[in-house]
C-alpha cells in the first residue's frame, strides 16, 4: 500500500503538470495569469473524470463475467439443463441489480452503525450526474451479482427455478452486503469492524468469492446430491459435462473479466492498474499449471476440467492480495491455489460426499480463503514473510472465519427455509427429464436427441 500511495503521488504530479500546461495555455491566449486555484480544480476534475471512466470500464468487464459463469456452468453440466443454467445466470444478475440498488448498496456502504449501513438506499438524496456514487454503485453491483451467481454452480441440475430466484434476492439484499460492510465500509462512508482490525481483501477473495462459496456449500448440503451421483456403496460416479469447449470459453471470458475485477478495484486511474493486472495474470497462469500437474499426479491424466478450474483458482486466490505482493509471490499464490483446488474437489466429492457439479465451493470458498490468508503471508508491508510477524495473518484468519460463520450459517437457514416453503429441489421426474423441459418448457438444442446418463 505504501507503493500505491507513492504511485498516486506521482500520478498527481503528472496530472498537475498537465493541468498547468492546459490552464497556462488558456491564460496565455487570454494574456492573463492562471490562478493556482483554477489549476488545482482543473487537475482534480481531470483526475475524477479519468477515475470514473476507468471504473466504468472495469465494471463492464466484470459484468461480462456473467457470460463466463454461464458458459462454465453450462459446459460442466448436462445438455438437458442448459436453458435452466442460462436463465439462472440472467436472472440472478437482474434480481440482484434491483435488490442491491434498493437496499444492498446502502447496507454495504451507507453511514454505518458499526454492523451495517443506514443510508444511501436507492441512492436517495444523491443528485444525478457527476456524483461518484453512481459510478461506484454500478461497479459494486456487478460484484454483488458475482457473489450470487457462484452459488448456482454448486446447486446445478436439481434446483427449482423459483427457489433460485428467492435465494439470489436475499443474498444480494442482505447476506453479501452486510458482510461487505464489515470489510469495505470505509470505501464510502463508514468503517467496518473487520476493516478496523486491519483486514486486507483488496478485491474480494473473501468478501465476494468465499461468501459465495460458503453459501454454495450450504445450498448443496441442503439440496442433496443429484440422482445417480452416489452408488449404494457411497462411491461417487462421474456425471460428465456435455460441452468442454463451452466451459473453456467461459474460463477465458472469466480470466478476461478479472482484469476489471482486480485492477478495477483501485477505482483510480493510475499506473497501479498495470501492476495489479500483472500479478493477476501470473497467479492465473500458475493456478492452471499447478492444477494440471496435480491432476496428472493424482488422477493419472492431465484433467481438462481441473486445469480450467485451476486457472479460476489462481484468479480467486490473488484477488485479495493482488495490490500488495510481488510478481514472484503472485506466482506462488497461484500455484498453491491450483494444487489446492484439485485436492479440495476430490475431498468434497469423495469424503464429504457433497455434490458440486462445477467445483464452485473449492474454487471460490476454499481458494478464496487461501487467497485471503496469503495476504497475511506475502504482503510486502505487513506479511509474515516480509517481517510483519503473525499479526496480519491472525487478522486475515479472523476475516476468513467470520465469512464462513456468516455465509454458511445464514445459508443453511435460508436454504432450509426455502425448501420448506416455496421448495428448493425439483421432483425426481423433472430431474430425470431435465430442467429445461420441466422448468422452462423448452430445450437448449432443439432438434437434437439428448441422451442422458441419468
Amino acid at each position: 500500500m505504501k507503493k500505491l500511495r507513492k504511485n498516486r503521488r506521482i500520478s498527481h504530479v503528472v496530472w498537475l503538470c498537465m493541468g498547468v500546461l492546459l490552464v497556462g495555455a488558456a491564460a496565455a491566449v487570454a494574456d492573463e495569469p492562471a490562478p493556482v486555484g483554477e489549476i488545482e480544480a482543473a487537475v482534480e476534475g481531470l483526475q475524477m473524470n479519468m477515475n470514473i471512466l476507468w471504473t466504468c470500464i472495469a465494471a463492464f468487464l466484470v459484468f461480462f463475467m456473467q457470460a463466463g459463469f454461464a458458459m462454465v456452468e453450462s459446459g460442466f453440466t448436462r445438455a438437458k439443463n442448459a436453458v435452466n443454467i442460462i436463465m439462472k445466470n440472467l436472472m440472478d444478475f437482474s434480481v440482484g441489480s434491483l435488490a442491491f440498488f434498493l437496499v444492498g448498496f446502502g447496507l454495504m456502504f451507507g453511514a454505518t452503525n458499526g454492523l451495517f449501513g443506514t443510508t444511501l438506499f436507492g441512492l436517495s438524496g444523491v443528485e444525478p450526474g457527476e456524483d461518484w456514487n453512481w459510478t461506484f454503485l454500478i461497479f459494486q453491483t456487478v460484484f454483488a451479482a458475482t457473489a450470487a451467481t457462484i452459488v448456482s454452480g454448486a446447486m446445478a441440475e436439481r434446483t427449482k427455478f423459483v427457489g433460485y430466484l428467492v435465494y439470489s434476492f436475499f443474498i444480494t439484499l442482505l447476506i453479501y452486503p452486510i458482510f461487505g460492510s464489515w470489510a469495505w465500509g470505509s470505501l464510502l462512508d463508514g468503517d467496518g469492524w473487520l476493516e478496523g482490525l486491519g483486514f486486507l481483501d483488496f478485491a474480494g477473495s473473501t468478501v465476494v468469492h468465499s461468501v459465495g462459496g460458503w453459501l454454495a456449500l450450504a445450498g448443496a448440503i441442503i439440496l442433496g446430491p443429484r440422482l445417480g451421483k452416489y452408488g449404494p456403496d457411497g462411491k461417487p460416479k462421474a456425471i460428465l459435462g456435455h460441452n468442454m469447449p463451452l466451459a473453456s470459453l467461459g474460463v477465458f471470458i472469466l480470466w478476461f473479466g478479472w482484469f476489471g475485477f482486480n485492477p478495477g478495484s483501485t477505482t483510480y486511474a493510475d499506473g497501479w492498474i498495470g501492476y495489479i493486472a500483472v500479478t493477476t495474470n501470473l497467479a492465473a497462469a500458475g493456478g492452471a499449471v499447478a492444477a494440471t500437474a496435480t491432476s496428472w499426479i493424482l488422477l493419472k491424466k492431465p484433467d481438462g476440467s481441473m486445469a480450467l478450474n485451476g486457472a479460476l483458482a489462481g484468479l480467486v486466490s490473488i484477488t485479495a492480495p493482488c495490490d500488495g505482493v510481488t510478481p514472484l509471490s503472485a506466482i506462488l499464490i497461484g500455484l498453491v491455489g491450483g494444487a489446492l483446488v484439485v485436492v479440495s474437489v476430490i475431498f468434497i466429492d469423495r469424503v464429504l460426499k457433497v455434490d458440486d457439479p462445477c467445483g464452485a465451493v473449492s474454487v471460490h470458498g476454499v481458494c478464496g480463503a487461501w487467497g485471503t490468508l496469503s495476504a497475511g503471508l506475502f504482503n510486502m508491508d505487513t506479511g509474515l514473510f516480509y517481517g510483519g510477524g503473525l499479526g496480519q495473518l491472525g487478522v486475515q484468519a479472523v476475516g476468513v472465519l467470520a465469512a464462513f460463520a456468516w455465509a454458511f450459517g445464514l445459508g443453511l437457514v435460508l436454504f432450509w427455509t426455502i425448501s420448506k416453503t416455496v421448495g428448493l429441489r425439483v421432483s425426481p421426474e423433472e430431474e430425470m427429464k431435465g430442467l429445461d423441459i420441466g422448468e422452462h418448457g423448452m430445450e437448449a438444442y432443439s432438434g437434437f436427441q439428448i441422451f442422458s446418463n441419468m
